[in-house]
């Protein structure tokens, strides 16, 4: 995996990206701005299924409102995310925090999108407007799942520190 950072870090592409010196902060403010997005998008379906935000409107009314901003800011991220990579490629692909962040965005995306079908066909206590407890404990779970990848996100720049001994770094 080195050697194949060492040649993308020698692309062009990447040089470019290396010698402006204004393009990877702007890359970063966007990515972190749209996990900014993410975040608060899923936090506010997760409230409204847990019954302690939006508990006057309906649920597909909240998906409706979040979800859309959800999804359109996960692709600006992995935009933004993918010219990260390819403007620090050994820096990404030598940090243990950056491969456990790419697992769990997978299963982030993933998870988000079979928990907002499940809920919106209707995962719902019998007879009621209110959620199960699966689904309310699932939405706690996402919620915990993409604070990790906030956090892991932000550990890259210090997974020697973060990581110590478990660190890819050579």
């Amino acid at each position: 995996m080195h050697a194949f950072a060492a040649w993308l870090q020698a692309s062009s592409a990447s040089n470019t990206i290396q010698s402006v010196s204004w393009v990877i902060p702007l890359l970063q403010s966007i990515h972190i701005l749209m996990i900014g997005v993410v975040f608060v998008s899923s936090l506010m379906i997760a409230l409204r299924v847990l019954g302690l935000m939006r508990v006057d409107q309906p649920f597909e009314a909240v998906w409706h409102r979040f979800a859309p901003w959800m999804w359109s800011a996960l692709i600006v991220m992995a935009g933004t995310g993918l010219l990260l990579v390819l403007g620090e490629p050994i820096r990404e692909f030598t940090a243990l925090s950056f491969w456990i962040k790419m697992l769990l965005l997978a299963a982030g995306v993933t998870s988000t999108a079979l928990y907002g079908h499940a809920l919106k066909s209707g995962v719902r206590v019998r007879g009621s407007a209110e959620f199960s407890a699966g689904a309310k404990a699932m939405s706690i779970l996402l919620v915990a799942l993409w604070l990790s990848v906030v956090f892991l996100g932000r550990a890259i720049a210090y997974d020697r520190e973060v990581w110590g001994a478990l660190s890819l770094h050579a």
